[in-house]
């Protein structure tokens, strides 16, 4: 059985984040004209491959959603994530 992905917001910091061992995976974000822009995604070596940027790409547009934002995407794994996961395309600011 597949371990869950715990994510949070990191407001202070701005970016949502999942522990990886001694590391953290982050998803780093801005806010700009009052919508989310997708910056950067990392995840420690440790736990590459593990599904941990997915599980933060979800996190992130599943928070969009819910705060009734659009997203900007810079990232290129969350651009991945979005060509893979159509029920997002209505969020993204093109």
């Amino acid at each position: 059985m597949e371990k869950e992905i715990q994510v949070v917001n990191n407001e202070q910091l701005m970016r949502f984040e999942s522990p990886v061992g001694e590391e953290m995976a982050e998803l780093v974000y801005r806010w700009y004209h009052g919508n989310l822009a997708l910056m950067h995604t990392f995840v420690p070596e440790e736990g590459r491959g593990l599904g941990y940027s997915a599980a933060l790409a979800k996190y992130a547009l599943e928070y969009a959603k819910a705060k009734g934002v659009k997203v900007k995407v810079y990232c290129t794994y969350v651009a991945s994530y979005l060509k893979r996961h159509p029920e997002y395309q209505d969020l993204v600011i093109r």
